[in-house]
């Protein structure tokens, strides 16, 4: 039960947090079991799924457990602010890619500026073969555009930032480090890749995109408690 002598400040409402015994019993399931669905320890419990959602929704506010969409609930004990910075580093690159918005290095200008247009994106990823060979931002077409030449005829790899000097994100990283890589950067998006092995033929293949849609979006979801 929640302790409602501080009924005015809803962090230490939660902070402070006498368990009942279904509650106990809750987390004993999980830290035994984990990861397990709501469903899986409202069958343990031989009560309904709408039964618990009042006491599952208060031991993941309160630290207790960890909701993961589509895996389950794991045992955390921990704080708020401890399980908040851990979710964050758990959240994969992988997982939240986009598909990457490319065009090749004789593209021209002005079909780039189109399909920056068009796609409404901040910067376009240069490929050769599906291989990285640059990327073009807004402010690099933009110089060319103002600069008197012919845009039809000027193809991006003369305006475009070239590899190895792209920023780049991969796989199994966190989606954390590549925010902060943007940050530091001053970079809209960074394109995924994939290193190619020697029996390959070597290089970075492209597969994916992160922008900072992407890290709004999935910082949206963060904050978002979800049943599992």
């Amino acid at each position: 039960m929640i302790n409602t002598s501080d009924a005015p400040c809803a962090s230490r409402a939660v902070s402070h947090i006498e368990l009942t015994k279904r509650q106990e019993a809750i987390l004993d399931i999980v830290k035994r079991l984990g990861p397990i669905t709501g469903e899986q320890i409202a069958e343990r419990l031989n009560l309904t799924r709408a039964t618990l959602r009042p006491d599952l929704s208060i031991l993941t506010m309160a630290g207790y457990l960890e909701a993961r969409p589509r895996v389950g609930y794991f045992y955390s004990g921990k704080k708020n602010a401890d399980l908040f910075g851990e979710t964050l580093r758990k959240m994969k690159v992988r997982d939240y890619k986009s598909v990457p918005i490319v065009i090749t290095e004789k593209t021209s200008v002005y079909d780039a500026i189109v399909t920056m247009f068009m796609e409404d994106v901040g910067s376009l990823i240069v490929v050769r073969d599906q291989l990285l060979q640059g990327i073009v931002s807004r402010k690099d077409l933009l110089k060319v555009a103002i600069g008197g030449g012919d845009i039809h005829q000027i193809p991006v790899n003369l305006a475009m930032t070239r590899v190895p000097h792209v920023v780049t994100a991969e796989l199994d990283e966190a989606l954390y480090d590549a925010a902060v890589r943007m940050v530091n950067h001053e970079v809209d998006s960074l394109p995924v890749v994939r290193a190619r092995s020697e029996a390959e033929g070597g290089g970075m293949e492209v597969v994916g995109r992160v922008s900072k849609t992407t890290i709004a979006r999935a910082f949206v979801e963060l904050g978002q408690y979800r049943e599992v």
